[in-house]
């Protein structure tokens, strides 16, 4: 007998007489149907898992992808994970790039109600400067900044204002609907923008009725989700006292910013000071920056408001805040 007749032999006996070809087939069909359906399925979900997580934390699809592998398919836990391990990062990049100078950067300026704040977080590069996502790490500290401003229970009798310097600015929490200090986004903006940066400085006004905060930004570029913060290049805040509500104090107070950009005084002085000498560094007794012909004294003082208070701030400067003495 032939071996190729002897294996046929063998094999209708094992399979009840039924062909070979037979046999193959439904030991084929069911596993490819049942198993393809499966995987089709799973890799369809896995696509939508991959895309959320992508669209909601902005990270590359690599680590969105070990992140749901390492978490199985949990979305939230996904999440968590990619953060933390940004965080790590922006910390080891954080340490490496440590002491690398950090000239350029933005002011950013936000009001609410009776409450202004300055901020200033410095980079390396204007380059990065103009990054949505350094822009949006100057909103998350401007922000910051607030609500510590906001939580001080002082009852007001005149204006207070506060200075935070870079360690005191670095411990504040995030807010409400963050994770962590500003300290840590500070490591997260580090990680994903490859350069050193610092959290400068911040100044906060608080006024009660019958003051008014004037404020001006030059290089103005506006927040892309918060209409009221204003970023740029210097920036400036001026108080005022006013008798009454003016109708024009809002315009005022964007003209007497300009001068103190401009003009970069270094106390508020009085109307009493003659121009000329060691006056030429004081607000009231400087020409005026839209119109040197007169002081900035003689500006304000038919608009009945008493200038009493300012900060400047300039990107970059290596001097503290400029406040009047």
């Amino acid at each position: 007998m032939s071996l190729l007749r002897s294996l046929r032999l063998c094999l209708d006996a094992r399979t009840g007489g039924l062909p070979a070809g037979s046999l193959l087939l439904q030991s084929l069909q069911p596993w490819h149907t049942i198993h393809a359906g499966s995987w089709l399925s799973s890799s369809a979900s896995r696509k939508d898992l991959l895309m959320k997580l992508r669209q909601k934390t902005g990270y590359s699809f690599v680590n969105c992808k070990k992140a749901l592998e390492t978490c199985g398919g949990d979305l939230k836990q996904a999440e968590i994970w990619l953060h933390k391990q940004a965080q790590k990062e922006g910390w080891s990049k954080a340490t490496k790039l440590h002491g690398r100078k950090t000239k350029e950067g933005l002011i950013g300026l936000l009001q609410e109600g009776n409450t202004t704040v300055l901020v200033e977080v410095n980079c390396e590069t204007d380059f990065v400067s103009r990054n949505l996502k350094f822009q949006q790490l100057v909103q998350q500290v401007a922000l910051g900044t607030m609500l510590h401003c906001q939580s001080l229970k002082d009852q007001l009798a005149t204006y207070s204002k506060g200075f935070l310097n870079s360690s005191e600015l670095s411990g504040l929490p995030a807010g409400p609907d963050r994770e962590g200090s500003l300290k840590d986004h500070l490591a997260l903006a580090i990680g994903k923008l490859g350069e050193n940066m610092i959290l400068k400085r911040a100044a906060w006004v608080k006024v009660p009725s019958g003051f008014y905060v004037g404020s001006y930004v030059h290089g103005t570029m506006h927040s892309p989700s918060l209409h009221n913060l204003v970023l740029g290049k210097y920036g400036a805040l001026v108080i005022c006292e006013t008798s009454e509500q003016k109708a024009n104090l809002e315009d005022l107070g964007r003209r007497l910013g300009q001068h103190v950009v401009g003009m970069a005084p270094l106390s508020v002085g009085s109307l009493d000071d003659e121009p000329g000498g060691e006056a030429e560094t004081k607000m009231l007794s400087q020409p005026y920056l839209l119109d040197p012909s007169i002081t900035l004294g003689q500006y304000v003082q038919p608009h009945g408001v008493s200038v009493v208070d300012f900060v400047r701030f300039e990107c970059g400067e290596v001097e503290e805040a400029t406040e009047a003495e």
